[in-house]
């Protein structure tokens, strides 16, 4: 299964914020979307990811305060990204590797194109499987008279 499978499935929308945005307005965002984390995006163009888990450890373990500091300062812009083509293995891998919770997808020209998380991935790997399970109990079963 590949990374497009899953975009079938779940859409391409992606939730983004501009990287002036108050770090408090971003986590309001992820909140009422339901969604562990944003893009920051500027003219169409990544230039990092922002997520509960930069906002445990960048603002609240620090002291900072939500409303007065920009997503940029606590943003990841190394970010991690796949393309369509990817197999969900290899993105769960490239996940627990670099232990992130979210990869962005990116066209064949760097434009983002959706995002999977790795509840995306687990859950495509364990409806890959209930299908072979399935398939293989079909062909076991088929091959005997009965």
């Amino acid at each position: 299964m590949k990374v497009k499978d899953i975009l079938l499935k779940k859409g391409r929308e992606v939730y983004s914020v501009s990287g002036e945005t108050t770090v408090y307005d971003a986590i309001a965002l992820m909140s009422k979307f339901d969604v562990g984390a944003l893009l920051v995006m500027e003219k169409g163009s990544l230039l990092g990811i922002i997520s509960e888990r930069d906002y445990r450890n960048k603002v609240i373990l620090k002291g900072r305060q939500s409303g007065k500091t920009r997503v940029t300062e606590i943003m990841t812009s190394s970010v991690f990204c796949v393309n369509d083509d990817y197999d969900i293995r290899e993105c769960m891998a490239i996940m627990s590797d670099q232990k992130i919770r979210h990869l962005p997808v990116l066209d064949e020209k760097g434009n983002v194109n959706g995002l999977i998380s790795i509840g995306d991935v687990v859950k495509a790997v364990i409806d890959q499987q209930i299908n072979e399970i399935r398939d293989l109990r079909q062909y076991i079963t088929s091959g005997y008279p009965g």
